[in-house]
């Protein structure tokens, strides 16, 4: 079957680690690349081997590129839904970076463009992909650790601080016009960061056949604000269904890691290294500790590219299982505006 053709719009830290993610791609060819930066495209072009009638320096000639089969848009947050619209009125297939949006309102617009010209849509929650997100699925489906009690999930990671001889002695300098420090561009941790626990909980919650995780509300909400007004670390619980809880956090100020925990009646599985899929799942069923390595050699990205190019083979309009569906992205959306909000 012929290789899915993909062209990339914004050529920065996560378009360099994700095109690395086509070396190992039987599906996927990465054909294209935008960005008005010329360094960059230099960069890149040579790195992999883009043909020069395939490299531009604008985003609009990108998306007229009759033989891109996929736009995957990786540009600061408040520019996704401008670019997403514009490639809607290309008839374009779309891959957006996480979180797809920053309002709920940008979403439900996105939806019903979408819907009417009948085109593929997916968010990049390359995590969903993994081993381990499969081997989850099956032990929660199996039943053998009986009813999903609650879960937490957490992602945190320390910007704001030096460190000398193991101790915290001072603040960084924050840019202000660094997108993840900036309001107007989408920054902050929630949006950055707590993207990540709050679409796991939403997959977790899915999986529980005895509510519907449909309805839920955000309770015991905490967040901190740093010098350019943005969100620098959160918290709060999504209660789905009055049934089922998940306490999430995110954090530009702490290392928190990345585990997450779910419960169950007869136990409880424990993911290490839930983003980055480098750790171990421990399994503990009945007060028996089971731990399950999952060995990932290639380009983490590889397996989210694999699945999205074999759904667009497909003539899908979203992406397999599990990745994340439009009314995933929605309710996701919700929860993160809320959050924020709160």
């Amino acid at each position: 079957m012929k290789k899915i053709n993909w062209g990339i719009i914004g050529l920065g830290n996560i378009a360099n680690t994700f095109s690395e993610g086509f070396l190992n791609s039987n599906k996927g060819k990465l054909l294209a690349i935008s960005s008005h930066n010329k360094i960059k495209l230099e960069k890149f072009k040579n790195k992999f081997k883009i043909e020069n009638k395939y490299v531009f320096k604008n985003y609009n000639d990108l998306i007229e590129c009759n033989e891109i089969d996929v736009v995957y848009i990786t540009l600061p947050n408040n520019l996704h839904y401008e670019w997403i619209m514009k490639c809607i009125n290309k008839n374009k297939k779309i891959f957006i970076e996480k979180p797809a949006f920053i309002d709920l309102k940008s979403a439900e617009n996105v939806n019903n463009e979408i819907k009417k010209k009948n085109l593929f849509f997916s968010e990049g929650y390359m995590y969903r992909f993994y081993p381990f997100i499969y081997k989850i699925i099956e032990i929660i489906k199996n039943n053998k650790m009986g009813k999903l009690i609650s879960m937490e999930s957490v992602y945190g990671v320390n910007l704001l601080y030096k460190k000398k001889f193991f101790i915290l002695i001072k603040k960084k300098k924050i840019n202000p016009k660094n997108r993840l420090f900036n309001k107007k561009m989408g920054g902050g941790c929630i949006f950055d960061l707590g993207c990540y626990p709050s679409s796991f909980s939403l997959l977790i919650a899915s999986l529980n056949k005895d509510i519907n995780y449909k309805k839920f509300e955000l309770i015991n909400v905490k967040k901190k604000f740093g010098i350019t007004d943005v969100d620098i670390e959160s918290e709060a619980e999504i209660l789905f269904d009055n049934k089922f809880k998940s306490k999430i956090k995110a954090s530009f100020e702490s290392e928190y890691g990345n585990k997450s925990t779910i419960y169950f009646e007869k136990g409880e599985l424990i993911i290490e290294d839930t983003w980055q899929g480098k750790g171990k799942l421990i399994q503990i069923f009945l007060k028996k500790k089971n731990i399950i390595n999952f060995d990932i050699k290639k380009n983490i990205y590889s397996y989210e590219i694999e699945q999205v190019s074999e759904s667009i083979q497909k003539n899908n309009r979203e992406c397999l299982y599990p990745g994340m569906t439009m009314a995933e992205t929605l309710l996701n959306t919700k929860i993160l505006e809320n959050w924020l909000n709160a």
